[in-house]
């Protein structure tokens, strides 16, 4: 792998596998080779394809999916190269996973699928056809590479999708805790919608579905590794809480370096992840164990999430 190998900056906290412990971290990951019941995949990493893997899953036992799959793009995962296709090829590729996975979901399920703008509206249709769609969320990726033709791309889409019209949704445990600049006070001097406090002056904001609070992992934190397309623990945390309970269930079919299964973990749910890559595997592995001395997410502290850039009481 080639964290092994990069020469890194003193204060790079860029998480490795040492030499060592890859196999044995690989070690503690299970293969799917014939149907298992559910007690015997909870808190687990399954090294192996999904498509291989699905067929062996139970009936009815996840309660939420988190999927961040390759977007139909040219991208290269350690080695294993994802191409490109034409819509309609990308659309069969999503159905065949989506689809055959309904069959695992618990009736009062939900379900989240990460994409680009490219593949948003085949990433819809998809769902629209097989699920009951809530909502779409956008979220700036604060980063972006900027283009002399065109707007710089630094936003990417969620979609928020059901099994039936029976989920959970906890919308108190997302509200987002801004910094007010402009206090408004009843004429008797109250505060209106907000709280004053020593640290200064906060109001408590319903979740909407355009997330501009969001910091990508970069090599200065401590959840950061050598994955292409890492999602950040604080954006998946949001998605953890808002539609789950603690002892649920949480599925990432694409696990990467296992940033779901993390959240999950350190938010007392339970979780399963299925990832093709060995590397990457062994790295989720490693950051599970970690995640069991260190629960901390960055941007989410005493229960509330943080405006990007600000700290706790600060």
């Amino acid at each position: 792998m080639t964290s092994l190998v990069k020469k890194r900056a003193l204060r790079n906290r860029t998480l490795v596998l040492a030499e060592d412990e890859r196999e044995r971290r690989l070690a503690e990951t299970v293969r799917l080779e014939r149907p298992v019941a559910a007690a015997g995949l909870v808190d687990r990493i399954v090294c192996g394809d999904l498509f291989s893997c699905l067929e062996f899953l139970p009936d009815g036992f996840i309660d939420l999916v988190i999927a961040d799959p390759p977007y139909n793009l040219d991208k290269n995962f350690a080695g294993r190269r994802f191409k490109s296709r034409p819509e309609a090829a990308y659309r069969q590729w999503l159905e065949s996973w989506l689809v055959p996975l309904k069959r695992c979901l618990k009736p009062d399920a939900s379900l989240y699928v990460c994409c680009d703008w490219r593949s948003s509206k085949v990433v819809q249709a998809v769902l629209e056809e097989h699920y009951l769609i809530r909502n779409r969320i956008t979220w700036e990726r604060e980063k972006g590479r900027g283009a002399k033709k065109n707007w710089k791309n630094c936003a990417e889409d969620i979609w928020f999708a059901t099994v039936s019209e029976d989920y959970f949704f906890d919308v108190e445990a997302v509200k987002l805790k801004r910094r007010v600049i402009a206090p408004y006070r009843d004429p008797s001097g109250t505060p209106r919608d907000w709280n004053e406090t020593a640290a200064g002056n906060f109001r408590m904001t319903h979740p909407s579905n355009l997330w501009t609070d969001i910091s990508i992992p970069f090599w200065s934190m401590p959840e950061n590794t050598d994955h292409p397309t890492q999602k950040p623990e604080k954006l998946v945390a949001k998605l953890v809480l808002a539609s789950s309970q603690a002892g649920d269930l949480v599925f990432d079919p694409f696990a990467g370096s296992g940033t779901s299964c993390v959240v999950a973990a350190k938010l007392k749910r339970r979780y399963l992840g299925i990832e093709i890559e060995p590397d990457y595997c062994a790295l989720a592995v490693k950051r599970l164990a970690r995640a069991k001395e260190d629960a901390t997410i960055q941007g989410f502290r005493d229960g509330c999430f943080w405006e990007r850039n600000s700290r706790a009481g600060h």
